[in-house]
């Protein structure tokens, strides 16, 4: 767009007629009334507007400015005693520089020039013809192209086009059997609210605990500010007919927990509600704790996963994990919604130091936790495939032997999987191995694997396979 759109003034040369309705006048208060959003985990809201508005009788149409820029108008629900709707419609065109030029295409403005050197204003009217990669004007008998050029130009309109409003407004056509002022209800869905949690944990390995905060992260990027609301957070994706978010699934669950969270739940979602009404501010995150436990029960521990005939000439780091408990015995007693977590461990000075993050989807309370917080920098293993044998027409072995090594000055245990034992047709078995497997599943089996301080140990496996 031309520079003269960032250099015009272009609503303070409107008359002031057309700055009468709130809908269109951009700094007036908040035409909101008692507010309450219920936010989901998702990317969806529900808000519910009730405002006390005087309504005749017969039939009339009801502004409602300050409403979601993103509202879902098929989801409206409005409800006002002795009034019922007859129309809805929402202008989502919202007052701009750019806007207000598209919508004059085909009217008549003034341009006024200004000559640097002696401060002379010059006015012209002008049609606008079009606005594409460019504004092009028809001044009296020629057509010209307004410039780029820094030199002092602006334009006036004479008002505002009736479905461009400077807040997001919902007009609604209502049949009232009487008049009056009475409450008026709005309800419905809406996008561009969210939140997801964040969890700052502080590890002591050698005291094996951890102490956890948890905080809801709310972002509003919905178009609209909503003044002194009631403010309900929902930890779960409800369903959606269509585009509805389904969260990533965590590996890092690994025992579901059987416990009854002591928070309010509405079907099967929890509930955290924000103690006080706040404003939700667009283009706004705001942060509110909702966990804070100290001294939780925590250990270190090593994990690996190689692949189906996975062979490497270099030893691998494995991944550091830390295991924790959301129990009410022993753990964080609370049932954990999804988002991020973040590690820190104190350095010899005592400040804390960030050593990784790592996801958890919606957690219920009891549940095992593993969250891998990054790579072991001494921990090391190396699986090899040391011989591939045919056995019969539809029978193979396949030896493994998995290398491990520790350089650090203490023992370790490290969670040791095969996975890919599926891949030749849910019949593999281990006919030969140097220690006990656990069977996780039909693709994987997992051992635990001790490695002294400072030195090796090799595991041995035999895979029998149809190929």
């Amino acid at each position: 767009m031309p520079r003269l759109f960032l250099l015009a003034p272009l609503l303070a040369l409107l008359p002031a007629a057309a700055l009468a309705q709130d809908a269109t006048d951009p700094t007036a208060a908040s035409a909101q009334g008692d507010v309450a959003v219920t936010i989901y985990n998702n990317n969806l809201a529900l808000v519910q507007d009730v405002r006390q508005l005087a309504i005749p009788a017969g039939i009339s149409r009801i502004e409602f400015p300050d409403v979601s820029a993103q509202i879902r108008p098929e989801t409206l629900s409005f409800a006002a005693d002795g009034a019922s709707i007859v129309e809805q419609n929402f202008d989502f065109d919202l007052l701009s520089p750019g806007k207000l030029m598209e919508k004059a295409i085909g009217r008549t403005v003034t341009i006024v020039r200004t000559n640097p050197a002696t401060g002379a204003e010059q006015r012209e009217q002008a049609k606008v013809l079009s606005v594409q990669g460019g504004v092009v004007l028809q001044i009296g008998q020629r057509i010209e192209i307004l410039r780029d050029d820094g030199l002092p130009v602006r334009v006036i309109f004479d008002k505002v086009p009736a479905n461009l409003r400077a807040r997001p407004t919902l007009s609604v056509t209502v049949d009232s059997a009487r008049a009056g002022t009475r409450a008026a209800s709005l309800r419905y869905l809406t996008p561009g609210l969210g939140w997801a949690a964040d969890y700052v944990a502080l590890f002591d390995a050698k005291a094996g605990r951890i102490d956890v905060q948890g905080w809801v992260t709310l972002t509003n990027t919905s178009g609209t500010s909503y003044d002194n609301a009631r403010t309900l957070l929902v930890a779960g994706s409800v369903g959606q007919s269509q585009g509805g978010y389904r969260p990533q699934r965590a590996a890092a669950l690994r025992r579901a927990g059987t416990e009854a969270a002591p928070r309010e739940q509405l079907g099967d979602f929890y509930l955290y509600p924000i103690a006080a009404r706040t404003r939700i501010a667009d283009r706004q995150t705001k942060q509110v704790s909702f966990l804070d436990v100290q001294g939780v029960p925590a250990r270190a521990g090593y994990a690996y996963r190689n692949g189906w005939l996975a062979s490497s000439e270099e030893p691998q780091s494995v991944r550091s994990v830390v295991h924790f408990s959301t129990a009410r015995a022993g753990g964080l007693g609370d049932a954990l919604p999804a988002g991020t977590v973040r590690f820190y461990m104190k350095d010899a000075g005592g400040a804390p130091q960030f050593i990784g993050e790592n996801q958890v989807d919606h957690t219920p309370m009891g549940s095992d936790l593993a969250l891998a917080t990054g790579d072991a920098f001494d921990v090391k293993v190396k699986p090899v495939v040391e011989q591939r044998e045919r056995v019969s027409n539809s029978k193979w072995r396949s030896h493994m032997r998995y290398d491990l090594s520790n350089a650090k000055d203490q023992p370790v245990t490290i969670e040791l999987t095969q996975s890919g034992l599926d891949f030749a047709f849910d019949d593999t078995r281990i006919v030969s191995e140097s220690l006990p497997s656990q069977r996780i599943d039909s693709n994987s089996a997992r051992w635990q694997v001790t490695v002294p301080a400072n030195g090796t140990t090799s595991l041995t496996a035999i895979f029998e396979t149809r190929y």
